[in-house]
C-alpha cells in the first residue's frame, strides 16, 4: 500500500490483503510474486494463505479521502497491486465486503479495480445495475487470446469506467472489435495502458505491438497511458550482431528490429519521443 504510488497511473495503491496464483502467460514473472518473496511473504499459489492487515492499513484510504475533498482534487487508487480482488477463495469474502464499504464511504477516491478473473466479477460484487460512480474496472489483457477472453464479460459490466492494462504486452493486440463508437458517441473502452515487462528475465514487447495500441486509442478518442518499455528497450540496429542486443521480428510492422536489455529506469517511458500520459476525465 502506498500513498503517492509509484506506478505512473494512479495516485495511491491499497491491497487489501497480499497474495494471488498465476492464471497467464502475463504472470510468468510476476513482479508482486517476487516482491513478497523477497520480504518473506509466503502468499502465493492456491494452497498457500493470504495475508491480511490490521485497521490502520484499513483507515489509511479514509486520510486519502479527506485530503482530496479538501484539496477539491478526486484521487485515483489502485487496488490491489499485490493480489487480485476478485480471485475465487471463502475466506477472501468477508475482506471483499469490507473493501466495497470502504469504497462506498470514499466517494472523493476513484477505486481502479484491476483483475485477471473477470468471469468472477458478477458472483462478488455488491452491485447489480446502478455501480458507484468511484468504481473503475479493469482487466488484463496481455496478448489478443487473453482479450478476446476477458474483454467481453469486462464490457458487461456497467462501471462508470471499463479500462484495460496491457501489461506485460506480450504480443499485437487488435481493438477494433471493442473501439468502434456506439450510436450515443460513447466508447465500451474507456482507458487503455500499456507496457512492458520489466525485471532481468522479462520478455521484450516489440514497437509495432506499443504503437498498434497507441494509434487504435487515438482513432478512437480513447485515452492511452504508456507505462513503461520494461526491461528491454528499441536501439539502432548495430553494424555488427552483438550480445546483448538482440534482433526481433516485428509483425505489426513487418520488419526487423532490435531491442537491448537496458533496465526499466534507463529504457524509459518515451513513446516515438513522446510521453504518453492520457487518463480519463473526470469530473
Amino acid at each position: 500500500m502506498g500513498k503517492n504510488s509509484s506506478i505512473e497511473w494512479t495516485h495511491h495503491t491499497f491491497n487489501p490483503w497480499w497474495g494471488c496464483t498465476k492464471v497467464s502467460p502475463g504472470c510468468e514473472h510476476c513482479y508482486a510474486e517476487t516482491w513478497a518473496k523477497r520480504v518473506g511473504a509466503k502468499v502465493w499459489g492456491a494452497t498457500k494463505k493470504r495475508r491480511f492487515f490490521t485497521e490502520n492499513h484499513w483507515g489509511e484510504p479514509l486520510k486519502w479521502n479527506a485530503g482530496a475533498a479538501e484539496d477539491g482534487q478526486r484521487k485515483r487508487v489502485f487496488c490491489a497491486s499485490m493480489a487480485d480482488v476478485f480471485e475465487a477463495r471463502a475466506d477472501l469474502d468477508p475482506w471483499r465486503k469490507k473493501l466495497w464499504a470502504l469504497i462506498a464511504t470514499t466517494p472523493w477516491l476513484d477505486w481502479l479495480l484491476l483483475t485477471k478473473r473477470p468471469q468472477n466479477i458478477a458472483e462478488r460484487i455488491p452491485w447489480t445495475r446502478e455501480w458507484p460512480n468511484n468504481v473503475w474496472l479493469g482487466t488484463t489483457v496481455e496478448d489478443q487470446q487473453r482479450a478476446m477472453e476477458r474483454l467481453p464479460v469486462l464490457l458487461k459490466f456497467p462501471a462508470k469506467y471499463r479500462f484495460l492494462s496491457c501489461e506485460p504486452l506480450l504480443g499485437p493486440i487488435d481493438l477494433d472489435p471493442w473501439t468502434v463508437r456506439r450510436p450515443e458517441s460513447l466508447h465500451q473502452i474507456d482507458w487503455v495502458i500499456a507496457g512492458g515487462e520489466s525485471g532481468t528475465n522479462a520478455r521484450a514487447m516489440l514497437p509495432g505491438w506499443a504503437r498498434k495500441l497507441r494509434d487504435q486509442c487515438q482513432d478512437s478518442g480513447i485515452p492511452f497511458h504508456f507505462k513503461q518499455w520494461g526491461h528491454w528497450a528499441p536501439v539502432p540496429a548495430p553494424k555488427t550482431e552483438r550480445a546483448p542486443i538482440r534482433g526481433f521480428w516485428d509483425e505489426v510492422t513487418d520488419a526487423q528490429i532490435f531491442m537491448e536489455p537496458k533496465g526499466k529506469k534507463v529504457a524509459g517511458r518515451q513513446l516515438d519521443g513522446a510521453t504518453w500520459d492520457q487518463v480519463p476525465v473526470t469530473s
